[in-house]
């Protein structure tokens, strides 16, 4: 038996980025060990730049997602007016880059994808090494040091995530933990969010951590482990990944 902790992931807009290349940045259809991670941090007031405390974090936990929704997806034509960089010339608030010579000023083009009406349920369990305890993390999740939000300022949770620790036999019971329907009855949410009937499940450590057997799993590296918040360093991991159809559902 083991210790999880559960909660759930709902907002009308997430971004789970993924590799950035030029003016395209993509997301991912579930959040990866980064976000999950930058979550945690945020409530409970883990700065970017608290080296010591980001690694920490990082080694205490291990990551698991059920994807119920991946949501519409959701793409922004995006224009930012940014200062040519200079010599000598630093800007310290976004007030003085726009208010440097207009000759200097260029417009940076860009495509962000966004994910509409995604629903997540995450499991956190600890690791040998952890110096944290799920129940810190639990209250942090309910009382945030830091406001929340799901890979982008812009998109804060709407529903709470009503974080809470069970103890089960497998990974899969865990984040099979129900949480009340975000509308009406169950029926209802599955209507109104047009939920799938093929279910993800996304998973780091062990390939039979999820239920104890091998099939319908597959795996590969992905880089979303972060080494150096400062930095935006990420490095490779490797993720076990399995769909479940609405008829071999538990």
């Amino acid at each position: 038996m083991t210790e999880y902790l559960v909660f759930r992931l709902y907002a009308p807009l997430a971004s789970w980025g993924e590799a950035a290349v030029g003016e395209s940045r993509p997301s991912a259809t579930y959040p990866g060990r980064g976000a999950i991670i930058g979550l945690l941090g945020a409530a409970l007031g883990v700065r970017r730049d608290d080296d010591e405390r980001q690694r920490q974090l990082r080694e205490s936990v291990c990551i698991a997602v059920k994807q119920r929704s991946p949501g519409a997806l959701l793409r922004d034509y995006h224009t930012v007016q940014v200062p040519a960089a200079q010599s000598k010339v630093t800007y310290h608030t976004r007030r003085d880059e726009l208010n440097a010579p207009r000759k200097v000023i260029n417009t940076i083009l860009s495509s962000r994808d966004y994910r509409g009406d995604g629903l997540w349920t995450v499991a956190v369990w600890l690791t040998s090494q952890a110096k944290l305890t799920l129940s810190e993390m639990e209250q942090a999740l309910k009382t945030p040091y830091f406001p929340l939000y799901l890979g982008r300022k812009a998109c804060p949770p709407a529903a709470p995530l009503a974080p809470r620790r069970e103890i089960c036999g497998c990974l899969l019971d865990a984040l099979d933990t129900s949480f009340p329907p975000l509308c009406g009855t169950a029926d209802e949410e599955r209507r109104v969010l047009n939920l799938p009937d093929e279910t993800l499940y996304a998973w780091e450590g062990d390939p039979k951590h999820l239920d104890g057997s091998l099939e319908g799993n597959e795996s590969n590296d992905v880089w979303d482990e972060p080494l150096h918040r400062r930095r935006w360093q990420f490095g490779p991991r490797a993720e076990f990944r399995r769909i479940v159809g609405q008829e071999e559902g538990r």
